[in-house]
Parts: structure tokens; sequence; C-alpha cells
């Protein structure tokens, strides 16, 4: 396929790209989201672009799609109204979860607000045991009564969760035929579909939010695949999941809660591809955009996924990207609390009204408003100059929200802006990296979405971090790697084996089982033989032990690996993990994991041509301020830029989707693929010696 279109929709910002292999040419374009109607400012970006390089839209060969419209549903509580199917018994499990508190030391902490309401939560009399087998039967009568009153209700959704269902789904997938045929209209999701594994609460609590994001989700994506053949898009859209993968709108209908975390993903996907193509080795992702901070790790390579995190407080036990997000972004906004200290976030200007400076209604301080007044944005504008900025009105929100109810100048207010907002992401990162006993000096950060550039370097001096990577289309880059993901559908069985005593037969059949659902997923995706493949993993635990960690298994190895060699695994990752490991313990396998994925075909990034001779020069000069004191600054524009250029700080990079900047004695070097690496001085180097 000659043309593939990447769209990524942010809180504050729409990001497109699009590639031409033919040509190896990468165009991309921005545009404001509409979060009342993500489509619009979709169907907007995608006529600019295509009208911009006179493109026919019938050309597109890909589309994909990474949405915030799952994430934003539960922020704002606006999913569908839901009904819960539980065993008798069980319906208050979604108030009494696992009894710990959000907050150990914090007693006024409230527990996130169930999304199914008390009179919503309804109970069958039915029992399945752990193993199983039945003690109670299910009494068909019982859930025509159920489904008849749920109709009176006006459900638009329901979540079916009965106890052990993921040993036997029998009873679940009975109340879930019959409940689909008495409520045609509306969303049916059960547990033993979505997520068949051992431990009820999150089992049920991530059923739940798919039921409650179904209708919303559908409806969102049915619309986006309706616009895009309307437009003459003939493509059908992926959608980006957690995992790093994509599926098709079908797919992603079935299970929105899959995209829980779609766009961040997406940013983490692009950045190991690139790494792959030039530096490679260790990476911190750092994704900045209007509203919130993503950061995460991949290491050797690969990125770090969870098979379990909580999303606005809820549990949500699928395999997801393990990314650390935090309300840290261009659009935050500052302000002096009861005690007088500067806050930044989590609160957002978002799309609408906006930072002051871009003059359409916000009048509150943010991240953006004090980059503008410290000098590090261009005053004539952003988006190339498409985006006007209003020096005046963002000096002002800082001089009456901040400056006038302290002792700080505006310039001092703006730095300390700065200074809050940078402490927060430093903590985020040490939370991916330090916390979990990774060196942040033996890795890169990599910075993208509209504002990552700009913090960056001052972040990775903090943490000594040697080296700094933005891309060349950073402030666009979650939509490119909706170009370089890969399908990936992910499957689970739970079976507690104890594979010295039981063998491994049973592990091997459900690797079996997990395989043929796999190659059904893909068979429909339309993924050729030749580009299909599995990951393999076996969560495993001492016996008695609450937690698992994963082992891997290549597919070869499926009846050729015996259990002495598999539980060693075990051991050799749990003192990886924890510092040491019993190897006198027994060993129990607990869940049994497949990824099948179907590899898609990449654009190739376009390479930059080295420079013909002529210096590079910076286009304008102007002041700021870094640290305390001011400096006459260098500011040269990325359309400039060839490969093996060299920039010394200070100094000011100006692009489309992004501005990056370069402090005092640090230098960037533009590589073959237009990336600017970044070697910060001496402090970052020496930390680790001193």
């Amino acid at each position: 396929m000659r043309y593939m279109l990447g769209v990524d929709v942010g809180g504050t910002f729409t990001d497109l790209t699009l590639t031409d292999s033919r040509a190896r040419s990468l165009h991309v374009h921005k545009v404001r989201s509409t979060p009342d109607d993500p489509s619009r400012a979709i169907m907007t970006g995608i006529s600019e672009l295509l009208g911009r390089l006179e493109l026919d839209p019938g050309a597109l060969g890909y589309f994909g799609h990474g949405t915030t419209v799952a994430t934003n549903a539960l922020i704002e509580r606006r999913g569908a109204v839901t009904a819960l199917v539980t065993t008798d018994g069980f319906g208050d499990l979604l108030e009494i979860g696992t009894q710990t508190r959000p907050s150990l030391y914090d007693l006024k902490r409230a527990k996130p607000e169930p999304l199914v309401r008390a009179g919503m939560r309804f109970e069958l009399r039915e029992r399945v045991l752990h193993d199983g087998s039945v003690r109670t039967a299910l009494c068909a009568e019982d859930v025509d009564r159920l489904a008849a009153e749920l109709a009176e209700l006006g459900v638009e959704s329901v979540a079916v969760c009965l106890l052990s269902s993921y040993a036997n789904p029998a009873h679940e997938e009975l109340v879930a035929s019959i409940l689909r045929r008495a409520l045609p209209g509306s969303f049916v999701t059960h547990s033993a579909a979505l997520v068949p594994e051992f431990r009820e609460f999150p089992r049920l609590s991530t059923t739940v939010l798919n039921a409650y994001l179904g209708p919303l989700m559908s409806r969102y994506l049915t619309n986006l695949a309706a616009a895009v053949s309307h437009l003459g898009i003939r493509a059908e859209p992926y959608v980006t999941q957690s995992n790093g993968g994509i599926l098709s709108v079908a797919e992603t209908v079935a299970a929105p809660v899959r995209t829980a975390v779609s766009g961040p993903s997406a940013g983490v996907v692009a950045a190991t591809y690139l790494a792959s193509r030039t530096t490679g080795g260790n990476l911190i992702t750092f994704d900045m955009g209007g509203t919130s901070a993503d950061i995460s790790l991949v290491e050797d390579g690969t990125p770090l996924v969870s098979s379990e995190r909580k999303v606005e407080g809820w549990p949500v036990r699928i395999p997801m990207l393990d990314i650390v997000t935090i309300g840290a972004g261009g659009g935050s906004i500052a302000g002096i609390d009861a005690g007088g200290a500067l806050k930044v976030g989590p609160r957002s200007a978002g799309a609408a009204p906006g930072p002051a400076a871009y003059g359409t209604g916000g009048t509150e301080p943010t991240v953006t408003d004090a980059n503008l007044v410290l000098g590090r944005l261009n005053p004539d504008g952003i988006l190339g100059g498409a985006m006007p900025l209003d020096v005046a009105a963002a000096t002002r929100a800082i001089d009456e929200r901040i400056a006038s109810r302290s002792s700080l100048s505006v310039d001092d207010a703006a730095a300390g802006i700065i200074a809050v907002v940078n402490a927060a992401m430093v903590r985020a990162i040490r939370s991916v990296s330090v916390a979990r006993g990774f060196d942040p000096r033996d890795f890169a950060l990599v910075a993208f979405g509209g504002a990552g550039a700009l913090h960056a370097v001052e972040l990775a001096r903090e943490l000594a971090i040697p080296r700094v990577l933005v891309p060349r289309a950073a402030g666009t880059f979650c939509s490119l790697g909706l170009l370089v993901a890969n399908i990936r559908s992910d499957h689970v069985e739970s079976h507690l084996v104890r594979p010295h005593t039981e063998g491994l037969e049973p592990v091997w059949a459900a690797f079996e089982r997990l395989e043929a659902r796999g190659r059904e997923v893909l068979q429909a995706e339309r993924v050729p033989e030749q580009r299909r493949s599995v990951e393999l993993a076996i969560d495993a635990r001492y016996v008695r032990q609450n937690y698992e960690l994963p082992i891997m298994l290549a597919p070869e190895e499926i009846r050729q690996v015996d259990a002495d060699t598999l539980c060693q695994r075990f051991h050799d990752a749990h003192a990886a993990k924890y510092g040491y490991a019993r190897p006198e313990f027994e060993v129990e396998f607990v869940n049994m994991r497949l990824t099948a994925v179907g590899e898609l075909p990449k654009p190739e990034l376009p390479e930059l041509p080295a420079r013909d001779g002529a210096e590079l020069r910076p286009r304008s000069r102007r002041p700021v301020r870094f640290g305390t004191s001011w400096s006459t600054t260098p500011v040269f524009v990325g359309d400039d830029l060839r490969a093996g250029d060299a920039i010394a700080g200070p100094a000011v990079v100006e692009r489309l989707d992004t501005t990056i900047l370069l402090p005092p004695g640090d230098r960037a070097v533009v590589d073959a693929v237009g990336s600017l690496v970044i070697t910060l001085s001496g402090a970052g180097q020496a930390a680790r010696h001193g």
C-alpha cells in the first residue's frame, strides 16, 4: 500500500501523519480537537491534509486511529446506563472490591464511585465451583424473568460476571444468549469471553468497564467508519489497543475496554520503531501533550507490559503497555493553593477554552503561557505561525493569578510553573525506572508530543540521563505509531497447575486452544499465513504466593521443554525482580497467555539529505530565560536542518508541530532520519560517578 494515514485524537490537538512509500515521504498535520464530537476534528484534519497534498481519499490504503474517547468517558462518567448480573450473594462485590483503600494513610479519600448503581445489580441463583463443576444449576426461567425486568428498566448495557466462570463458562454463555435475544438494542458482555481469569473482583471490574463503554464506543466507531467511508476512504479503519497493537472496528467494538490507553500506547510503539532503526537500546518514552504527560519504559527494544492496571481507580485485567499518566501538559493550569504554595495541574484548559495565550477565552495561567512568557515559544505563533499567541494575555494571566498573590515577579512565577510541572514529571519518570530497579542513566529519553521537547532536556539533567532523542515529527509522533503497529490479539486461560506433580499436559492443551482462538482473529483480520506469529507466556508463582511473574516460552518449545527448565526460568525471574529466589519451594502455574500477532507493512522513514556546503544559520534570535538568567538565543527552523547538522546550546529549534529547547552547554546532532539527538553536558554524564 502506497499511502498510509494515522490519526491520533488528543485532549487539545488532533494529529495526523501520512506516509507515501513510493516517494518515501512523510507529511504531518495538526488541528484543534473538538471534545464535544472528536470526529469533527478528524474529518477536518483529513480533508485539510489530503487537500494540501492534492490526494484523492480513495488512494489511501490504510487508516489507523488512536482515540481517547474511552478514557474521557470514564473520566467524565459519560458511559451507558449499565446493569450487572452476578451470582447470588455477590451483588455487592463491586462496592467491596478487595477492601483496600485508594490511599493507605488518607482515611477521608473516597473510593471511586461504582459505574453500576445499587439498584441495577441483579443476582441469579447458580454456583460453579473453582474446578468448573456445577454445584447449583442455573434455571433458564430465572434468566427470562430477569430479561423482562431489564427491558422495563431500559438499560443500555449489561455486564454478566458469574462466580468461577473462567473454569466453566456455560452459565454465563446461557445468560448472555438469553439477554441478547430479549434486549436486542442493548450491549451485552460476559466475563468468560472478555477475561477468563481467576480473581473475581478484577474480572468483574473489567467486565463492568467494558459494558459501561460498549454503547458509546460502538456508536463512535460506527459513525467514524461511516464518515470515513463518506469522505471516499475505502480502507477499513484500524483502532489502536492498549497493548500497543491494532484491531479492526468490529473487533474493537466487542471489547472497547481494550482501548483505555489507546492514544498513549501508539507513542510507545512509534518510539520503539524509531529506536530500532536508529539508536536502539533502552528507552524512556516521554509524551507531553496539552492535557497530560505519558511515560513508559522500553527495555532492550521491548516495551514493558502489565497484565493489570487501574483506570480511573478501577482494576482492568487485560494486557496493557505499562504507561504512567499524570496531569501535566501544556494546558495544565497553575495557581496558588490555600497554603500559599504554587500548584500546577492536574486540571487542564484543554482545547476549550485553552491557555490564555491562545486567545480563545482562557484566563487561567498554564504551562504553555509560562513557556511563552519565558521566551521559549515563538511570540509570533505556533504551527508555523498558523496559530498566533498572545503574549500580553499570557503575562496578564500569570500576573493576576500568581504573581500578584505572591512575592514573585511575573518572570519568576513563570519559571516557578515550569519548575513545579518538571518536578511532577521527574517523579513520574522515577516511578517507571528507579522504583522498578532500572537506572535512568542506562536509558535514552525519547521526547515527543507538542510540549515534550520543551521540557525533556531539563528532565534528563535532573535524572542524569545522558541523551535525549527528539523525533523529526515529535508533535504528531503518536499518529506515526498508528502506522507502524501490528495486529495484536491477547488470549488467556486460568489453570492452577503444579508442573512437578501434575505434569505439563494441561499447559500444552491450554496453549493449543489459545492458538486456535488467536488463529481465528488473525483470519478474520485477513492476515496472510506468512505474516502470523504468536507470543507465549506462563504466569507462575510459588505455591501460596499471592502474585505471579510471567515466564516467556517460544512457540517451538510447546511439548518440548520440561518442567525443570520452566521452573528455573521462574526462579531467575523472581531473583531479578525481588533480589532472591527459593528453588526449594514448589512452583505453581496460574495463567497461560498467548498473543496472536499479525505483522502489517511498515512505512520507511524518509531520510534527510546531508548539507551540501551551505552553513546552517539561525533564522532569528530572541531572549530566552534559562534558569535565573536571560540569554539572547539563536532560533533555528526545522525545515532548514540537514543530516549531520550540529547545534550548540543555548538554542531553540522550531518545527511545525513542536519546539525544542536546547539549554546552554548541551549539543544536538541531526541524524539520518531527521531526529535531533541531544547529548547533555557534563552534569548528565558525571552524575554516575559523583
